[in-house]
């Protein structure tokens, strides 16, 4: 058994729709969690950007003791969980590509069309695509970018025409052209926006990945022996930009919880 912190990341809010899942999940565990919301969104950067602060987070993480690391999000599995996990060989670092691509592979079958949706670092990466054809070769899998979508997100702009807008002006011909029927949310803010989604597209099937890295955690706490019996720690939120939109958008996830919550600010700079 292990008490120490979980340690999440992201490039700003999204990773928080991990955490409200494994809250769910592994009540007895504590997190971590840094978005480097001064400088998101991360998925119009270079891949040598995104590893650098990438490296500079989980560093930081690994100062705090943290047991495990989980990349939540997307454009930074795509580009530097390799580089992470060979940089810290100690403790468990896990993605949040691979989850939910083994699910697409074994829940669909020959005939489905897969959709996904992510920045376009993910999106270019093609890592979904190599993730899902490996374990399932015959799948139709088709991809777009949605670059415009985090960034109205990170504003709070979720339960608005101009959201619905944004979303109908990326995916209406997407999903009608290669008659989508399962759509994987490649991006951790977009189950913020799944409502939106399964409004405007009823029947669609959408993939969570956010839902799905929290087996693998568990999988994982499980078989390292790493559970937690329980613990004094507070969920602490490190944020590189404590912004009003970072601390509303917890407030917002974790509205009813029961679990203690505190906010830090934290200069990467530190890490340079």
């Amino acid at each position: 058994m292990d008490n120490r912190p979980i340690g999440f990341f992201d490039s700003g809010l999204g990773g928080l729709t991990c955490i409200s899942q494994l809250m769910k999940t592994l009540p007895m565990e504590r997190i971590l969690y840094f978005g480097d919301t001064a400088r998101t969104p991360y998925g119009s950067k270079t891949p040598s950007t995104i590893k650098t602060f990438s490296t500079q987070i989980a560093d930081f993480l690994v100062q705090m003791n943290v047991k495990m690391i989980v990349i939540a999000c997307n454009t930074v599995s795509s580009t530097c969980l390799d580089d992470l996990q060979k940089r810290y060989p100690e403790i468990p670092v896990v993605g949040i590509i691979g989850p939910a691509a083994e699910t697409v592979a074994l829940t669909c079958k020959k005939g489905n069309s897969v959709g996904i949706i992510g920045t376009k670092v993910t999106i270019r990466s093609k890592a979904y695509e190599k993730f899902i054809r490996k374990l399932n070769p015959e799948l139709s899998i088709h991809s777009t970018p949605c670059p415009t979508l985090v960034p109205l997100i990170e504003e709070g702009i979720i339960e608005n025409e101009i959201m619905d807008l944004s979303i109908q002006y990326y995916l209406d011909h997407f999903l009608s052209y290669h008659k989508v029927d399962t759509l994987v949310l490649g991006c951790t803010h977009y189950p913020l926006i799944r409502a939106n989604i399964e409004k405007l597209y009823p029947g669609l099937t959408i993939v969570n990945p956010s839902k799905e890295i929290v087996k693998s955690v568990q999988r994982v706490l499980t078989v390292q022996n790493l559970l937690a019996e329980g613990s004094s720690f507070d969920n602490t939120f490190y944020a590189s930009d404590l912004s009003e939109n970072f601390v509303n958008m917890i407030n917002r996830i974790f509205e009813r919880s029961e679990f203690r919550i505190a906010f830090k600010s934290f200069d990467l700079d530190t890490y340079k």
